[in-house]
């Protein structure tokens, strides 16, 4: 694995958002000085919060999967996971409801999914999905150890036993048919290919690998960490902050001092910071105009569709509704075209709606209930523009309210008390590429060693981290970007992590704080 050349003893991670932390963690861990620059008040970066009339609003991932790879950061530095968080599993992961008006709870345990499948499709379908659960996890073993917790540095990388392995499992079909092997029902289906959405590319033409997605969401388990989503990255800051990193808020970056092909410091707006390295997090056009560097691509990156958010503070909620309720609408091939080819809004939308309430009441003042509703849609490039969203948004707002209306959520318009809705007008503003917050597409030619590389050419001890670059989008593997990039600064290999000897200072002896004010 190719790494920085020199000396990385002082490393400025430019935010501190889930990669950044991650990375700041695993460097910590490795011996490494840390200094973390963020241009926001606090922690978080995409996983924001906003607070407003007594709401605690996550303003953005609302799913958590694999939490083992938060608990492997925490370890980095002599930290426990169960001493920072508190993590409820959900049960039922999600709830799907369909538009001919039926209904499937999704479960991470194995026999409990069987028989709501059993219930739902009938036997056969119950084997069929013991079937894929066998084989997503056979899938997801050879993935994570070889292509997902992996530093790329050429294709060539590729040929090793277990890509073989891989393609006899299938991983190089399409993701649709394959999942139809396991399971004929259309409906079944949808739960276990939604997740390519996000990842840019329909089920229909994404490859079967990609249901690795699947796996860490219906068979991983899905997790909500007490105090909202917001509380895992303030949870990431305590520990470094308490294993010595410097964290300095309100400091937006400006520039990169370099010396030749080395970035000797970093510049915010009334300060300079020497380094021997940096890892930049902010979305790839950011980082690349920092470092003045412009990638030699034969096609131009594409990128994953955006979402619109619709965050309702309301009097009352449905019982219909799980902590996470996929809602489907009868035009699942169709809402692709729309989103993938056509640039237009679904005509017929599926939506992700998220009732956190339901799990912590005190996110909302009593008596009162939190929804978040996603509605994906196409990004900046093929849809919409910014300036345009500015004057559809009202309408747009209406149409999901109407949309949530006829779908059972009897009175919801009536019942809202405080909202915020967010739109790729938002995201723009806040210098995503695209107007998504879903980052570079995972199409074959944007993934592995195709994806845009974490190592820049043309610099000796510059990374980037973040769903833009390797691993990928979602917690999981931006958690995993911070730690590779962490890994190309202290040598450490792929799929390993340094462990902080027990005597570092601001480290944890025998797994009780040394310096610890909660989150």
């Amino acid at each position: 694995m190719r790494g920085a050349v020199g000396r990385c003893d002082h490393v400025v991670v430019v935010g501190a958002g889930l990669a950044g932390l991650s990375a700041a963690l695993h460097l910590l861990g490795a011996g490494r000085r840390v200094t973390v620059l963020e241009s926001a008040p606090g922690p978080g970066g995409r996983a924001g919060r906003v607070e407003r009339s007594g709401y605690r609003i996550d303003t953005g991932p609302t799913v958590l999967t694999m939490p083992e790879l938060v608990a492997d950061a925490f370890a980095a530095v002599g930290d426990s996971l169960t001493d920072r968080l508190d993590l409820l599993p959900l049960h039922p992961a999600y709830r799907a409801r369909f538009a001919d008006g039926s209904r499937l709870d999704v479960h991470s345990d194995p026999e409990a999914m069987a028989a709501e499948i059993a219930r739902f499709a009938g036997v056969e379908a119950a084997d069929g999905y013991l079937r894929l659960r066998d084989w997503l996890r056979r899938l997801y073993r050879i993935q994570m150890r070889r292509f997902i917790d992996a530093n790329f540095d050429t294709p060539l990388q590729l040929l090793h036993p277990d890509l073989a392995r891989l393609a006899a499992l299938g991983g190089f079909g399409r993701l649709d048919p394959r999942i139809a092997r396991f399971l004929p029902d259309d409906r079944l289906r949808r739960v276990f290919t939604f997740q390519a959405l996000y990842a840019g590319v329909p089920p229909q033409r994404a490859l079967a690998a990609y249901a690795v997605i699947a796996y860490m969401d219906t068979v991983a388990g899905v997790y909500f960490p007490r105090g909202g989503m917001h509380a895992l990255p303030r949870a990431m800051a305590d520990a470094a902050r308490d294993a010595g990193a410097d964290l300095r808020y309100g400091r937006r970056v400006r520039s990169l001092e370099r010396s030749g092909q080395r970035v000797r410091a970093v510049r915010t707006d009334d300060e300079r910071v020497p380094c021997d390295a940096v890892v930049l997090t902010p979305d790839l056009p950011t980082s690349y105009a920092l470092l003045g560097h412009r990638p030699r691509r034969p096609l131009a990156l594409r990128h994953a569709p955006s979402a619109v958010v619709l965050h309702l503070g309301t009097d009352r909620t449905w019982p219909q509704l799980a902590h996470h309720t996929l809602s489907f609408g009868a035009a699942w091939q169709r809402t692709f075209r729309e989103l993938t080819r056509q640039g237009r809004l679904m005509s017929d939308p599926s939506l992700l709606i998220t009732r956190p309430t339901a799990t912590d009441p005190t996110l909302a003042p009593p008596g009162r209930h939190l929804h978040y509703v996603l509605a994906p849609c196409p990004n900046t490039d093929l849809g919409p523009s910014a300036r345009q969203w500015r004057d559809l948004a009202p309408g747009y707002r209406e149409a999901l309210l109407g949309h949530l209306e006829r779908r059972g959520l009897r009175g919801i318009a009536d019942s809202v008390h405080d909202e915020l809705m967010v739109t790729p007008a938002d995201w723009s503003a806040q210098g995503l590429a695209a107007g998504t917050p879903f980052s570079v597409a995972h199409t074959f030619a944007q993934t592995g060693p195709f994806r845009p590389r974490n190592l820049v050419r043309g610099t000796d001890n510059a990374v980037l981290a973040g769903c833009g670059t390797t691993p990928g989008v979602g917690v999981p593997t931006v958690l995993l970007s911070g730690k590779l990039a962490a890994a190309r600064l202290t040598g450490a290999p792929s799929g390993t992590t340094g462990r902080a000897p027990r005597t570092t200072a601001g480290a944890r002896t025998a797994g009780r704080p040394l310096a610890h004010d909660g989150t």
